[in-house]
């Protein structure tokens, strides 16, 4: 993959951007790459968890604006394949069903906070810079955060990032909730790590439960969400791993789940 790291570490994903001397400037081919990885980590039983992170000093300084103009003018680019996923989950109802943890530190501007949107669990060096810088290049952000955004920080908060363009730090961030744990430059990568194992070590059915269960309510509100909770874990209930889950309660040792 150009300019895109992906390997396996256990039952987790890690996806790298990895081109620093640009400031990890994402290409079109990077995004078209970052789409395939996210297709594995849907359809790959042994992947429970991506990680997201990138090489350098910071997460992106945003689109490689000149290669994505031709790209927004017409609406089209060569084309999404069928074992890719939209890694900004921009279509709900095509969205990785697993959970993915992102680190990121320094400048992460434009496509890079559409991307913290689109993650689950963020963990941000206290150096982070995030901003929509959008409308001072004359168009507006297309990734999801005029819609993601609010619902994260409130709509004053969101409307002052979106529509001035202006950073937000990384303690700020923190402070609002968009990122969840705050730590040193060089730390992140193997916090986020950690987390993303955590996850990984969860029941795999149980986790993607909950997670479509808590988009469902952020997409098509509470009620729809709780309509469904006793239909959704009736399947749960007849799996190995929750015969494997009481089983361990009552012998009081640690689960060792399989995904089945």
């Amino acid at each position: 993959m150009s300019n895109i790291i992906c390997e396996t570490r256990g039952h987790v994903l890690l996806i790298g951007l990895n081109r620093p001397e640009k400031r990890n400037a994402v290409t079109p081919d990077m995004y078209y790459d970052m789409a395939l990885a996210w297709g594995e980590l849907d359809r790959n039983p042994k992947l429970r968890c991506g990680l997201l992170y990138a090489v350098g000093d910071h997460f992106t300084a945003g689109l490689d604006l000149p290669l994505w103009t031709d790209i927004f003018k017409t609406g089209t680019g060569k084309g999404m394949t069928p074992d890719m996923l939209d890694p900004y989950g921009v279509n709900e109802d095509k969205r990785c069903s697993k959970p993915v943890v992102m680190a990121c530190q320094g400048v992460c501007y434009t496509c890079g906070v559409e991307m913290l949107l689109a993650c689950d669990v963020r963990v941000a060096a206290w150096n982070l810079r995030l901003a929509q810088l959008e409308v001072k290049r004359g168009i507006f952000s297309i990734g999801g955060s005029t819609v993601r955004l609010y619902q994260e920080i409130g709509w004053g908060n969101a409307m002052k990032f979106l529509l001035t363009g202006e950073e937000m730090s990384g303690p700020e961030a923190y402070r609002m909730g968009l990122v969840q744990e705050l730590v040193e430059p060089g730390k992140q990568f193997d916090r986020a790590l950690e987390i993303a194992e955590k996850i990984a070590q969860a029941a795999p059915l149980g986790v993607q439960a909950s997670l479509a269960s808590a988009r469902k309510a952020r997409i098509y509100g509470d009620k729809a969400a709780m309509k469904t909770l006793l239909d959704e874990i009736k399947p749960l209930m007849a799996s190995k791993d929750a015969e494997e889950g009481l089983r361990a309660f009552i012998e009081r040792r640690e689960p060792h789940f399989t995904g089945e």
